[in-house]
This record gives C-alpha cells, structure tokens and sequence, in this order.
C-alpha cells in the first residue's frame, strides 16, 4: 500500500508530466465568497488592488443564502433584511466590479514562494471545472467561514440511525432544497441556528418536542429565544442533554437527562422523549485546515488564527476575518471586521504595509469570565477594540485591562451574555501605559461585582 508521500509524489509527477499549472497573478486572493470573503474582496478592490475569489459553492452568498429570516442589515444599511437579501447587495456589488471570480472551485494549498523586493508572493492551488489552477497574490484574505459540530464530535451513546441532522443542514434541507427532515424533532442546543429551525420546523408543519440545553442559560440571543420558542409555545429546558439516541433504521426517540452543576447527566433524570428527528445546534467551529497547513497560528480558545490589530496573521502577508477568525453573532459584525481586512491587505498588497506602523509587540490574553481576547497581538500605540465573549451569564461584572498585574483602565459595570459578541476599546495611551512598565502581555479580564 502506497503511503502519502508516496502518493504526493505520484500525483506530482503527473502534474509535472501534464506540463505547467496555469497561473494568474492578482494583488489580493479572497478565500471564500461568503459575507466575510465579499466584505474584504470590495473593501481590497476599492483601495485599488486586483482582487480574486475562490468560492467553492457554485454560488457567492456562503451561509446567507438559506438564512432567510429577517434580522440582517440593522447597522450596516440601516434596514432590516433577509439573509438572501443581505447577501445579493453585496453579490450585486461584486459583479459590478473586475473582481475574478473563482467559482464552485475547491483550495487544496496555500504556499509562500520566491520574495520580491518588499514582500513574499503566496501562490494559492485550487481544482476548478477548468482543472487545477494556481493564483498568485501578495495578500491572502482568510474568510472560509465555519462549520457546526456534529454527533460524533459531541460522542452521544446510541444506535446510529438516520434522522440525525446538524441544525445548518436541516436548514439548507428546508430553505433551498424544498425537504422535509421529519415529522417531529427534538433540538439539542439553543444556539441561534437550533432556535431559528425550531421555529422554522414549526411553521413547516413539522412538531417541536422541545429545546434542550446542556448549560442552564440560553445560548441563543434573546431576540431568538422570545420569536423563536415563546411566541411559538415551544419548550427550552436547561440544564438538560440528549443521553441516548434510540432506533435502528430511523431515529425513533431520544433519551434525555438533567445534568449537575459539573455537567454531568444525574442517574434517575432519564426520560424517553419520541421524535423521528434530532436536530444538533451544539457550537461551530472555524474552518482552518487550510491556515494550519500554510503556517498560520491558531487560537486554541477561538480556534481561529492569531491575528494583530490589521488582522494579519503571523505570516506576512495572510489576513483572516469572519467566522474561520472567531464566530460572530450578527452578520453586521462580520462585514465590518472583513472590511478592515480587505483594506489592511491591499494595503500591504500594494505598499508592503498594513497602514499602522508596528511599534511593539505585545501579546493580549482574556481572564476572569472572558473566553478569549482578539486581537491576540498588538503591534501599534493605537486605538485598539478588542472583541471577546464571556463564559457565562453575569449580571454585573467589570472590563478590565491589566499590565503587570497594574489595572490600566476599567470599564463600567453592566451585564454580559455569552451569545453576545462584546468590543470593548483601549486608548493608545493604555498600551503605551504597558509598554512603560516594561509589558509583553495585556490582559483583558471580565470580573463580576457583587451587588452592593
């Protein structure tokens, strides 16, 4: 049996021996056609750069495309829309442009070649319906979005029987492909997409038995708990995990348990709950096989990349933003975060710089309740947002930025919710504060303050 490299080889030769891949040369390559990819590709185009995409649906629009409730635009055009409307302004935006597009075209390797005078030249392989191709480019934009956690993931006992679908594909099965996952569903998860398909089964004629949650607190937005479960009828219940998955062809119901406050199911909670459908909103992850292999540092509490304040990665010249960076509650987040991006890579593109000036170098790491910090480095005396997540629910708790085990600066005190996605800004003269006392590392920490 042949090994990889043996193979590697083997697939090299052939390569070599059908003659040169051909090559096109752009300033920037957007990996991804997505809201995060479209963002970065338009903010890279009209700061002058040559812009490619490389989408490997057939279609630019990424998760929006099924996502067809309202609730998109609020911020970015001050208007409520549809995920499919959200995603064809900026579709239509796309095509108004010279931007390549690179469709229903899969990315296999990312590669730094030879240097030139100011900055590397990362050559990006891909398979198209053309055959294999290679697209050259100064900047890189990371944007491939993330992907959910599945039954195996989550090690759930039972019988592996059909009927057992990530939310996102029962959403996809429903929205675009005109089917019908089953007749009656349990959803194990209250992150946004299981409390929106728990809605949507509803109104498809499909019975809800009910939400279960493993933590005791929603994870979903609040907005989605009251539209999606309340004014549905629709039972949430906390502190509750799916134990056993029974049937042998179908899924024919659900063993659910209470769990402690170690998460663990309490021996004597088990009940038996029918349902021919089980539904998993359990988390998503960012999609980084592709960075991991070029290089990239990965965040292991984001399990995206470590980015500076440009959202530059540790290798010169690779950008990530969106979702495949850290999951993002609103798609309004997502474009703005990836319009920085685009701007900051053509900038490099173009000038062999992100546009701020690297001064410093220090690292930035969450504590207390907060689940992660970004950006994991500062690189300038800037004004710098920092975005985190909190670990729980609290209902008073103070942002504070520390330095040597020196408060710095301290925000004021109001509640924190893990489904939002919280930015919290430090002044230039805050980093400069840490430097002066000597600082490789900044500290974000959330604290809860006991009520007076």
């Amino acid at each position: 049996m042949a090994t990889d490299i043996e193979m590697d080889a083997e697939r090299d030769a052939e390569i070599a021996a059908a003659g040169a891949v051909p090559t096109q040369a752009f300033d920037v390559v957007v990996i991804g056609g997505g809201p995060a990819g479209m963002a970065a590709a338009l903010a890279a185009h009209k700061a002058g750069a040559r812009v490619a995409i490389v989408e490997r649906e057939r279609h630019m629009g990424g998760i929006l495309r099924q996502c067809i409730h309202p609730g998109f635009g609020l911020s970015h055009f001050k208007q409520e829309l549809t995920g499919p409307e959200y995603a064809q302004r900026f579709i239509d935006q796309v095509h108004a442009t010279d931007i390549a597009l690179f469709l229903n075209s899969m990315v296999i390797g990312i590669d730094s070649g030879e240097s030139t005078e100011d900055t590397a030249v990362h050559t990006i392989t891909l398979m198209s319906p053309a055959g294999m191709l290679q697209l050259t480019g100064r900047a890189v934009v990371l944007a491939m979005g993330c992907r959910e956690r599945t039954r195996s993931e989550i090690k759930i006992p039972g019988s592996r029987p059909a009927g057992v679908f990530t939310a996102g594909l029962a959403q996809r099965y429903i929205n675009i492909e005109n089917l019908k996952p089953g007749s009656r569903a349990v959803i194990l998860g209250s992150g946004d997409i299981g409390l929106i398909m728990a809605r949507r089964c509803t109104l498809e004629g499909i019975s809800v038995a009910g939400v279960y949650e493993l933590m005791p607190y929603a994870n979903g937005l609040r907005r989605n708990v009251k539209n999606c479960l309340d004014d549905f009828g629709i039972p949430l219940h906390l502190s509750t995990t799916v134990t056993r998955v029974i049937g042998h062809d179908r899924v024919k119901a659900v063993e659910v348990s209470q769990v402690d406050e170690r998460l663990a199911p309490i021996p004597g909670t088990e009940r038996i709950v029918p349902c021919d459908t089980l539904l998993l909103s359990v988390g998503l992850i960012p999609e980084n096989e592709l960075s991991f292999a070029a290089g990239v540092e990965l965040d292991p509490r984001t399990r995206g990349a470590v980015v500076d304040q440009s959202l530059q990665t540790g290798v010169p010249g690779i950008f990530a933003c969106g979702n495949v960076l850290h999951v993002h509650d609103l798609a309004d987040n997502v474009t703005t975060e990836s319009e920085r991006a685009g701007a900051a890579a053509a900038a490099w593109a173009l000038g062999g710089s992100t546009g701020v000036t690297p001064s410093c170098e220090l690292t930035v790491s969450p504590a207390g309740i907060a689940g992660y910090a970004l950006p994991g480095r500062i690189t300038a005396v800037a004004l710098t947002k920092l975005n985190f997540r909190v670990r729980r629910p609290v209902d008073a708790a103070r942002v504070r930025i520390l330095a040597n085990g020196e408060e710095l600066f301290a925000g004021k005190v109001r509640p924190f919710k893990p489904s939002v996605m919280e930015s919290f800004p430090v002044p230039a003269k805050v980093i400069q504060r840490a430097l002066d006392l000597g600082a490789s590392e900044l500290v974000l920490s959330v604290d809860p303050v006991e009520e007076a």
